[in-house]
């Protein structure tokens, strides 16, 4: 289960160079429900996620690059590309920003996992996060993998 939240940034207050960074390259092979291959750094990564907004069922599988650039090729609509910094935040929480590169270029969006509903509903985020956009379909990866320029 994955209990996560979801805020657009509009700019950060601080440096990234000395953050752990993830090349992340992803592409969806269907929507609903949603089915994506991913690889991060050199890990890849076959996922199904649930119905949801903040709370939804998600299954990872590891896959091997053979795999993962063979079903890539099958993947329908845009390819994401973007490099996701993990921040700690108070509560022993981490925010994973993502920085999108290529035809998203220009968007940033951070994401907050945590451990249970009661968690996410009492959470405040930090001075420097924009708008929640959790339950805005227009910010969830897989819509933005079938968005037409």
């Amino acid at each position: 289960m994955e209990i996560e939240k979801k805020f657009l940034i509009n700019s950060l207050p601080f440096s990234l160079e000395n953050l752990k960074c993830h090349d992340i390259t992803q592409a969806y092979l269907c929507t609903n429900p949603v089915v994506r291959v991913r690889k991060d750094n050199e890990d890849y990564i076959l996922t199904y996620k649930g119905k949801g907004h903040m709370i939804r069922e998600e299954y990872n599988l590891p896959l091997n690059s053979e795999a993962f650039f063979h079903l890539l090729k099958k993947a329908d609509g845009n390819i994401i590309t973007k490099k996701r910094y993990e921040i700690p935040i108070e509560n022993n929480l981490t925010v994973e920003l993502d920085i999108f590169e290529g035809k998203f270029a220009g968007l940033v969006l951070a994401e907050v996992e945590f451990e249970t509903e009661e968690d996410a509903l009492n959470f405040i985020p930090p001075s420097w996060f924009a708008k929640e956009v959790t339950t805005d379909k227009e910010y969830h990866n897989s819509t933005m993998s079938r968005k037409v320029f």
